[in-house]
This record gives structure tokens, C-alpha cells and sequence, in this order.
């Protein structure tokens, strides 16, 4: 190795990108944190399933919203700037939810959140691309959704377990202090580029020119004249949209009403096929990179998910052990997902990779935007006007009709995701 070529330490390269991951982390917690308060939230704000629905959208609302901005500021102004103002605005929104005096604020809050954190998952690609190896793109994007996740299970039983205790607004309160604190350690610690420490980066050397107005637009109409882009920006939100949709709203009132497990026991069950994205997205992401394929193992996962929702969700009475290992199976074969972003960056020249990872990531999020309130429509158009504890209760029908929707996207999805072109983990450099 030349004496000018020196690398980052591995132990600063995973620090500056675990905090990125950390506030990735928050985000997701904020993400699913409804699905374990349904029964606060409604009877708190007095609403059905539909504003349910949509109060848990206001999040994607504003997350999709700022994915493409977020792609062509990452290119120009960086992600530790992201980041930092994200986390801050994130703790502003948590605040702001937590204290919500009716549905309006509450929506108010969410959708703060939602377009804060909405940051968090391109600028963490951009410094996996700039502090890390080309070859461990893929793996750090699974650990990405690793840390990811990791912050949706701890939304899960621990988040139940202390909103039954102290009440969900002071734990929401809490939750935005700890943004506080990680918007501070991201501006403190977290640069760019490991020239700004004086280390030599791995990332593309960049174009000469700049990112002026009109080249930041001319590359946004660039990416979409690549057919990868249209196909790897729709076909993931057919696995994200049925993991968060059940994961994040719907999964635990289902279980507990239909297979008479407690909030808790059915927090537990959706944070298992969490965990189990969460460890798929890695080990699948790993698997690609050393067989040198993308999209034999996308495809497989997609029709994996595909029978694996279709046997959960229409299939009644399943015995407690069939339901968790099916969960265990479409959870780890969704984490396919996350091929997606390497797949994506490598069908484009470098100079586009946070462009088109924010379209990506825009076209993945799609999913539980609209699947959450959809499903909550059908739901309340399907409620035969039971109560329990004054809240409303669905039956098994209700749901069936609302789970239709998720496994005609995870249909769709399967289908998109054979007209890709294979890349052979190969970065696209000229036209």
C-alpha cells in the first residue's frame, strides 16, 4: 500500500457510522411505537381504526415526502448535517407528540418525527459508502436494518411493559430526550468523509463540477431513466409495506383478539418477525455479496414473504407454534429487501448513489404509508359495532378483508422483481 493511502482505523469507521445507526435506531422506535399503544391511543383520543390509521401514517407521510430531497442534499451537503438536524427536529416531534392535547397535535407530532428521521437511512448509506470497503456495502446496509429493527422490538414489549407502568406520554417524553442526546454526540463526532480526519476515503473520487442547482436536478431525471430504478424503488415496499403494516399498527389488536394472547405476548410475536428481518437482512445481504448475485436471492425472498403472509393471514385458528415460525420465515426472507439499496446503487454511475438511495428508500416507505390507514378504512367499513372497554373491536372477517391488501402488494412485488437487471454486485460506471 502507498505511504499516501491510509485508510480509517476500523474502530472510527463503526463509530461514526453507529451513531448514524443510532439515530436510524430512534427512528425506527418511533416508527412502530403505535402498535403496542392502540388501546391508549383510541381511547385517549377518542378515535377508530381509521384515524388510527392515520395518525401512525403522518409518520411515512413526511418520511417519503423527503426522500429525494434527502438523496440530493446528502450528494451536497452531507449526512453528518442531516443527521444532526434530523435528531433534533425527531426530538421536537417526539416532544410535541407526547404532549398532545388532541388527534391534531398528536398528527402534528408524528409527522415531525416522520420527516426528521426520514433523513437517517440515506445519509447512513452515504457514510457506509465513504468510511467502509465497496465490497461491505451490502453487509453494513443489513446492519443498518439490524440497528434498525433493534430499536422497533425495544418499541415492542419493554415500550408496553413501560407505558402500562408509568403512562405512554412520559415514556414518549423520555424518548425524545434520547434524540436530544444523539443529535448532540452526531454534531460532536460524526464527519463526512475520512479525509476530514485526515485518512483516505473509499469513496468514488468525486466529479469535477460540483453539485450546482441544475446538476442536482439533471441527476434527480437521470436516475429515472434507468429501468432498475423504477423496479428496485417499488418492489421493496411489497416486503416493507406487510412487515411494518402488521409489525407497526395492526399485528398486535389481531393477535390478541383472535388468538387471545395478552398486548404483551402479541408485542413479543411482532417483534419476533422484526428480529427476524433483522437478521435476514444481513446474512442475505452477506450471502449476495459472496455469490456475486442480487437478484436470484430478492426474488426468492419476495415469493417466500408472499406464500408466508398468505398461509398467516388467511389461514384461521393455526396453532401458536405454526404462527410463530411462519412470522419467523416472512421476516427473515423480507430482509431481501435491503438488497435493494446495493442492488439500486450499483445500476447507476457513483455520482447518483445517494440520488437514487433516497428514491429507493422513498419507494420502500410507500408500503406502510399506505397500507396503515388503508387497512384501518377496511377495518372500520367491516365493524359491526362491537365495543370492548369502549374500544372498538373487529372480527376475524374484518381483518382477513384489511390483510387482502398486504398480500396483493407482496404479490405485486414478487412479480416487479423479475424484470430486474442483474448487476453481479458490479458498480455501474459510465452510460
Amino acid at each position: 500500500m502507498p505511504d499516501s493511502i491510509k485508510y480509517p482505523p476500523a474502530y472510527l469507521s463503526w463509530v461514526v457510522w453507529g451513531l448514524g445507526a443510532a439515530f436510524y435506531l430512534s427512528g425506527f422506535y418511533q416508527r412502530v411505537a403505535p402498535a403496542v399503544m392502540t388501546d391508549y391511543l383510541m381511547a385517549d383520543f377518542n378515535i377508530g381504526a381509521a384515524a388510527l390509521g392515520n395518525l401512525s401514517a403522518f409518520y411515512f407521510y413526511s418520511y417519503v415526502a423527503v426522500q429525494i430531497p434527502t438523496g440530493i442534499l446528502a450528494d451536497y451537503w452531507g449526512p453528518k448535517k442531516l443527521l444532526t438536524a434530523g435528531a433534533f427536529i425527531a426530538a421536537l416531534g417526539a416532544f410535541l407528540f407526547a404532549a398532545a392535547p388532541n388527534i391534531l397535535f398528536a398528527n402534528l407530532g408524528r409527522l415531525l418525527i416522520g420527516g426528521s428521521v426520514g433523513v437517517g437511512w440515506v445519509a447512513l448509506l452515504i457514510l457506509s459508502i465513504h468510511w467502509f470497503p465497496p465490497r461491505r456495502f451490502a453487509m453494513t446496509s443489513g446492519l443498518g436494518l439490524f440497528f434498525g429493527i433493534a430499536g422497533a422490538v425495544s418499541a415492542g414489549v419493554p415500550l408496553r411493559i413501560l407505558a402500562d407502568q408509568f403512562g405512554w406520554r412520559p415514556v414518549m417524553m423520555a424518548s425524545a430526550g434520547v434524540s436530544l442526546i444523539i443529535a448532540v454526540s452526531l454534531w460532536i463526532i460524526v464527519r463526512d468523509d475520512p479525509s476530514e480526519r485526515g485518512y483516505t476515503s473509499f469513496a468514488p473520487p468525486p466529479i469535477t463540477g460540483g453539485h450546482s442547482p441544475a446538476s442536482l436536478l439533471t441527476g434527480l431525471l437521470e436516475v429515472f431513466c434507468y429501468k432498475n430504478t423504477w423496479l428496485l424503488s417499488i418492489a421493496p415496499s411489497g416486503l416493507a409495506g406487510p412487515v411494518l403494516a402488521f409489525s407497526g399498527l395492526w399485528g398486535v389488536p389481531f393477535l390478541a383478539t383472535h388468538y387471545g394472547l395478552t398486548p404483551a405476548k402479541s408485542a413479543a410475536l411482532t417483534s419476533m418477525l422484526l428480529v427476524a428481518w433483522a437478521v435476514g437482512g444481513p446474512l442475505l445481504g452477506a450471502l449476495s455479496d459472496r455469490i456475486g448475485r442480487r437478484k436470484p436471492i430478492y426474488v426468492m425472498g419476495c415469493f417466500a414473504a408472499c406464500v408466508g403472509w398468505s398461509l398467516i393471514l388467511l389461514v384461521p385458528d393455526l396453532p401458536v407454534w405454526v404462527l410463530t415460525s411462519l412470522l419467523s420465515l416472512v421476516g427473515f426472507a423480507s430482509g431481501a429487501m435491503i438488497l435493494g439499496f446495493a442492488f439500486v446503487k450499483e445500476s447507476v454511475p457513483p455520482s447518483l448513489a445517494g440520488t437514487v438511495s433516497g428514491v429507493c428508500n422513498m419507494g420502500v416507505m410507500i408500503g406502510p404509508m399506505v397500507l396503515q390507514p388503508a387497512m384501518g378504512y377496511v377495518l372500520d367499513s367491516n365493524w359491526n359495532g362491537l365495543l370492548e372497554n369502549g374500544i372498538r373491536s373487529y372480527h376475524l372477517g374484518a381483518y382477513q378483508s384489511a390483510f387482502t391488501l398486504m398480500i396483493g402488494w407482496s404479490v405485486i412485488s414478487a412479480i416487479l422483481i423479475c424484470f430486474a437487471t442483474e448487476t453481479n454486485c458490479r458498480q455501474r460506471v459510465l452510460d
